[in-house]
């Protein structure tokens, strides 16, 4: 895993978080393009969680490969269980767990990235 695709995962989850929460302040409902937006995201984690998992299979390093799996298993299985909450809750708290679950999203992939240096430390 490199820097770069983990900064561009977390990037892309805070841009479609900065989304919802423009969604959240109007009062607003999970819209049709949060929606395929955090498909988006998902799409991304799954690319990734294949890119880690064949990166971790890979190396030489000396990197917690149970760890790192289970951060990048997580990481994939947010974005869908908050859409499904957000859907489910019609005010702007479904909005708000789609918030918090994009976020939950960038900072575990900033954590999974230190998880693959600290082998390199």
């Amino acid at each position: 895993m490199t820097e770069g695709i983990a900064w561009f995962v977390a990037a892309l989850a805070l841009a479609v978080a900065l989304y919802a929460v423009v969604l959240a302040v109007r009062n607003k409902p999970v819209d049709n393009p949060l929606f395929w937006a955090v498909s988006v995201v998902e799409i991304v984690l799954v690319i990734t969680l294949i890119g880690g998992c064949v990166a971790l299979a890979r190396t030489s390093r000396d990197v917690d490969g149970g760890l790192f799996a289970s951060y990048l298993v997580t990481v994939v299985v947010i974005p869908p269980a908050a859409v499904l909450w957000g859907i489910a809750e019609k005010s702007r708290w479904g909005t708000g767990v789609v918030i918090v679950a994009l976020l939950t999203v960038a900072v575990l992939m900033e954590r999974t990235l230190q998880i693959w240096q600290a082998s390199s430390v």
